[in-house]
């Protein structure tokens, strides 16, 4: 079960979590077996969990995490659904935070 922000609670849908997914990577250019990959492990998390519930938020996170791995465009697609960004300054942020994450990483290769 899925335990939505409200509360309320919901069956986990693979499909549903594949379309969110899916949307981020529209026309980009990761094929469609690494989407299917990265949504099995999604998946095979969340059930490893051992808990019958997750919140939605956990999942989401979880889905941000995995995707900013692959392709930094589809994380910012992914996230700006996500957590509903409003305006350019917060789009903005978010883009420093994954230029900066992207500058760590060559520094410490």
């Amino acid at each position: 079960m899925v335990v939505k922000k409200d509360g309320s609670r919901e069956l986990f849908v693979r499909d549903k979590l594949a379309k969110g997914i899916y949307k981020a990577f529209y026309k980009r250019p990761v094929p469609a077996s690494q989407v299917e990959e990265l949504i099995d492990d999604i998946e095979r998390e969340i059930h490893e969990s051992g808990s019958e519930e997750v919140a939605s938020r956990d999942v989401g996170e979880l889905v941000i995490k995995c995707i900013g791995e692959i392709d930094k465009v589809a994380y910012i697609r992914f996230a700006a659904v996500y957590r509903q960004f409003t305006d350019l300054e917060t789009f903005e942020t978010e883009i420093k935070k994954l230029i900066a994450q992207s500058q760590n990483k060559r520094q410490s290769k």
